[in-house]
Formats: structure tokens, C-alpha cells, sequence
């Protein structure tokens, strides 16, 4: 386990080095990772530093509201309403791999735009040790690593976590005094939940995707998971009412894991899942399916895609 004071001051003075009396922007998503990256880089550089918020249609529900909430101590702070370009640049694709890298350009591409505003150099990013591995590996590309396009418009990419777990940095962001909501918070994709949608991203499934893990994350908070998720797979016949329906399954996931590297699927009891397929099926009129997943990681992933 590293040691976080001794962490949180080596980290600090490596980012002001790197910058030096210029201006750096950093993605910020919400999750641990990103915002641990953020509030690190506050501290060394200050107003040198623009945090970027991007909406990319993919998020959770009332992420954007959480967030401008949860950071509006930055004054910094950039709101990017960026959806319709993301859905745009996604329409017809399927492949999972081309998914994540179209993701990762135009997030670039967004920060490159607030770079330009702000005229800054530097792109802070929240990459931790198992992004780079899986990502090396080539077991998925993460739009922080292995999803970046090759035109890259910064003088330099800083990433101070690089090579921390998921659980070290809860632990710098407990000392850095982040809440709790921030802290204790379950891994989110990147790509968001483009990654939850088998194949094309559309409307529709995002929807349905996007209440879906609403539901799950509030059903399943007592088994404190790793990760609990939802996913749209697929189209099964159902019956709604007196008409049969050809609707959308979802498939549920919760995982136990230490780093993500590995993980367990979770026993959940017949009450929680039964209560979860109500819920998701009534909240949409096209949803003819609920799955539990209980596959261990691996031979599955964590995500869909």
C-alpha cells in the first residue's frame, strides 16, 4: 500500500514541475479516479488549472447535476454540452473497439476546444495502473490510454496516478478530504454507458440503459459492491399487458473485486433480483427482459464492452 502523505506531496510537485507556469485542463468525470487527479492538481498549480466537465449524452442519471454540485468550489470549472456531438460521431457504429476510440478522440477533441479557450498545454488525466495494463494487455482500450487518437494538440499529458490501484486512490482521496459521495464511489467507464449498449448507441437504449443501472445501483448498495451495473444486450420476446413484444434484455452485473483486475460475481438473493426485473421492466414500455450475470471475471469482463 503506498503511502498517501507521502503520495499526495510527490504527486503535487511532480504535476507543478511538469506544468510550470503554464495552464493545464483535466477531464473530469465525476468518478474516484478523475476527481482524486483533480483535486491533486488543484492543489499544485491552482488557477493554472481548468477542470472540464464534459456531458456526453453517456452518463448516469442526474450526473451533470451532481457534478456542478459537487465541484462548483472550482471556479474554473467548464460545463461541456457536447451530447449531440457524441451521439453523432457514434451513429452506426457496432464494433465495441471502434466505440471506445471514437469515444476517446472526441473527448480529446472537447478538451483540445476548452484548451484553446483557456490556452492551455497540458491535459491532466486520472489514469491509474490496471487502465494501463488492461490497456497494454489489449484486453479493452481505455479512452484515457489506449482509446487517445494519435493527434494529440498538448505540449504533454500529465498523469499522477499512474501507477495506483482503484483502493490506494480511495485512500488519497479520504486524505485529500473529498466526500464521501466522491470517494466511496463505484468505478464508472469512461466511454460511459456507450460500453453498457451492446452494439449501435441509439436513444432509445441509452434510456433504457440509463434507469436501468439507476435502479441497480440503488437496489444493490447494501451488498457494497465493486461495481453493479446494468447493460442492454439484446431483443427477446415478451408479453406487456395482453400484447406480446419484442423488447430490449437487460442484463444485471454486481462484482466483489480489489482492483479490477479480477472479480467475483456477487450471490444476490431471489427478493433483490425479483424486485430489480420489476422495476426495469416497468420503467420502460420495451424492455421485455431482466438476466442476472454470473460469470467471474474472467473469463468475462466487467463491463460489456
Amino acid at each position: 500500500m503506498v503511502n498517501v502523505d507521502e503520495f499526495i506531496e510527490e504527486a503535487k510537485a511532480e504535476i507543478a514541475e511538469e506544468i510550470g507556469d503554464k495552464h493545464a485542463v483535466i477531464g473530469l468525470s465525476g468518478g474516484v479516479d478523475s476527481s482524486t487527479a483533480a483535486a491533486l492538481a488543484y492543489e499544485a498549480i491552482d488557477d493554472q488549472l481548468t477542470a472540464v466537465y464534459v456531458d456526453t449524452g453517456l452518463m448516469r442519471k442526474g450526473e451533470t447535476d451532481e457534478i456542478r454540485e459537487t465541484f462548483d468550489y472550482m471556479d474554473s470549472l467548464r460545463i461541456v454540452e457536447a451530447q449531440d456531438r457524441f451521439l453523432d460521431e457514434l451513429e452506426g457504429e457496432t464494433d465495441p473497439e471502434e466505440k471506445r476510440h471514437i469515444i476517446g478522440e472526441q473527448f480529446i477533441r472537447e478538451f483540445e476546444t476548452v484548451a484553446r479557450e483557456v490556452d492551455a498545454d497540458y491535459l491532466v488525466q486520472g489514469t491509474i495502473y490496471p487502465d494501463r495494463i488492461e490497456s497494454e494487455g489489449t484486453i479493452k482500450s481505455h479512452h484515457n490510454v489506449g482509446g487517445l487518437p494519435e493527434r494529440i494538440d498538448f505540449d504533454g499529458i500529465v498523469e499522477p496516478m499512474r501507477d495506483l490501484y482503484k483502493d490506494e486512490v480511495r485512500e488519497v482521496a479520504r486524505a485529500l478530504d473529498l466526500e464521501e459521495i466522491i470517494s466511496e464511489r463505484m468505478p464508472f467507464p469512461g466511454p460511459g454507458l456507450a460500453v453498457r449498449i451492446i452494439g449501435e448507441v441509439t436513444e432509445e437504449k441509452l434510456a433504457v440503459a440509463r434507469e436501468a443501472n439507476h435502479v441497480v445501483e440503488e437496489e444493490l448498495e447494501e451488498y457494497e459492491p465493486w461495481q453493479a451495473l446494468a447493460a442492454v444486450i439484446g431483443k427477446a420476446t415478451g408479453v406487456k399487458g395482453d400484447n406480446r413484444v419484442h423488447g430490449w434484455v437487460v442484463a444485471v452485473r454486481s462484482v466483489e473485486s480489489r482492483d479490477g483486475m479480477t472479480a467475483r460475481a456477487q450471490e444476490l438473493d431471489w427478493d433483490t433480483l425479483q424486485r430489480m426485473q420489476s422495476r426495469i421492466t416497468g420503467a420502460h414500455e420495451n424492455v421485455a427482459r431482466v438476466v442476472y450475470d454470473v460469470t467471474h471475471k474472467p473469463p468475462a469482463t466487467i463491463e460489456y464492452e
